[in-house]
């Protein structure tokens, strides 16, 4: 799942300038997943703005625990968000709520409170990326 995830973010990535491609890939995947990928992408643009964790540059929304879908909102109590500053990665606890649209294809929203800095040697065991 993970792989599937990351193919279609690191896609993203590759054409930031197309909207359209990005909104293409996300229609390949099923309805919960394109819902997850709307918020990752969200996710990070919303936390990146904001003042406490403005290098923020991967979000993860399920380390240990699903994230719950009802309806067009996302939410996740068991999630991590990235910040990497000169060249320094860390990882926080991270919980959020997410509205999208109808099809799950643009972000409405993104609600987020963060938690604690995650120590490193927990990293491989929750699949916290170390670069």
């Amino acid at each position: 799942m993970r792989r599937v995830i990351c193919a279609v973010l690191c896609m993203f990535a590759a054409h930031q300038s197309s909207a359209a491609t990005f909104e293409q890939q996300l229609l390949k995947l099923d309805f919960g997943e394109r819902a997850d990928q709307v918020c990752v992408k969200l996710g990070v643009e919303t936390i990146r703005k904001g003042r406490q964790l403005p290098g923020a540059d991967r979000l993860m929304t399920s380390i240990s625990g699903r994230t719950v879908i009802k309806g067009n909102v996302v939410s996740g109590a068991h999630a991590a968000v990235r910040t990497n500053v000169k060249s320094k990665s860390h990882w926080y606890r991270l919980k959020f709520d997410c509205e999208v649209s109808d099809d799950h294809v643009k972000g409405l929203s993104f609600k987020y409170e963060i938690g604690p800095e995650i120590p490193n040697e927990e990293w491989a065991d929750l699949g916290l990326w170390q670069h």
